[in-house]
């Protein structure tokens, strides 16, 4: 039995520059553009971005380190410059920085220790939204009548 490989949001407009990504399992999150002042602790398209990099690749790392030993701490930041040029508007410098701490003990030694193969694999084999965004997937834009 294969399983099925399709992932789907719908994305809605709430107000003039404010909408809402709905998953197929019900959950939401609300976004808008870095414009609106009034809202601006909203996330935006390229801050989802962002933070769908480093939560893809946190989750990887954290389950192959904290079968190991809990962190005390465990954060990841992701950066990178917003830029337009010939090509268009998109994100360059992409970079994705790990902090992670584990107390003291002969576990999380070994959490220690696998850490930076889990950060590699997540990067080069495992981490779904790296990878396409690495690899370049190409994305098809269509107008479907309502």
């Amino acid at each position: 039995m294969s399983e099925n490989s399709e992932r789907s949001v719908v994305v809605e407009r709430t107000s003039t520059g404010h909408f809402v990504a709905t998953n197929a399992r019900g959950g939401s999150i609300g976004f808008g553009t870095a414009s609106d002042a009034g809202r601006d602790t909203e996330f935006t398209p390229v801050e989802l971005l962002l933070a769908a990099i480093g939560g893809c690749t946190a989750a990887d790392v954290d389950i192959s380190t904290s079968r190991h030993a809990e962190p005390i701490g465990f954060s990841v930041a992701v950066t990178g410059d917003k830029i337009s040029d010939e090509l268009g508007n998109r994100m360059t410098n992409l970079m994705v920085t790990f902090t992670v701490a584990f107390p003291d003990g002969e576990g999380a030694d070994r959490a220690r220790a696998i850490l930076p193969r889990a950060v590699k694999t997540s990067h080069d084999r495992l981490c779904t939204v790296s990878r396409t965004v690495e690899i370049g997937t190409p994305v098809t834009a269509t107008i479907k009548d309502a």
